[in-house]
């Protein structure tokens, strides 16, 4: 698995609209429904990838405490499940009982979605304000697996304060980084 950053779009982007089907629920679920008039993290996860497994705690806590402030939160999975098993649907639904996700767990087998948000590495994270603009792309915080680094979500939970409290989106942004996203 090489590692692989985001590709960094630029601020200001209207969130591409999705539709999409939730491994836990068995509904599809809108971009319409997840995203509110306070902001909405899309973050682009799977179950396999050893940087994601690393965050899994920190993003459900995270989301957990800006849920709370009306934020909302969705995760996909665009991986190529046919090589990929452990990232198919079923599995899915598995990894986010077992994980506590608070937010739909949706599986983008077309990949079209990911290309849409020109989504690269697992995580990537995007936060786009009440307008669907994109106000933060990147990192989750500074921590890698075995990196000794605590997980604190500094860099998105600064992001999300600065949001929240009608600031500027932060000049620093730095690119997520991770597993690439398993093409077809």
């Amino acid at each position: 698995m090489a590692l692989t950053e985001s590709k960094m779009i630029s601020l200001g982007t209207l969130a591409p609209a999705f539709s999409l089907p939730d491994t836990v629920s068995g509904r599809t679920v809108s971009s319409e429904e997840v995203f509110t008039e306070q902001g909405t993290v899309v973050m682009f996860i799977c179950n396999h990838c050893p940087y994601v497994i690393h965050v899994n705690e920190e993003i459900v806590r995270l989301a957990k405490d800006y849920q709370a402030k009306g934020v909302g939160f969705v995760a996909i999975s665009s991986n190529d499940a046919v090589k990929y098993p452990a990232d198919g649907p079923d599995k899915m639904a598995e990894h986010a009982r077992t994980e506590g996700y608070p937010f739909p767990y949706l599986y983008d087998e077309s990949q079209a979605v990911a290309r849409a948000y020109d989504a690269a590495c697992t995580p990537d994270f995007y936060v786009f304000d009440g307008a669907g603009r994109l106000y933060y792309r990147g990192r989750l915080d500074t921590s890698r697996p075995n990196s000794g680094t605590p997980l604190t979500g500094a860099d998105l939970r600064g992001a999300l304060d600065s949001m929240l409290a009608g600031q500027p989106a932060p000049e620093k942004q730095y690119p997520s980084a991770g597993c690439n996203i398993k093409w077809k």
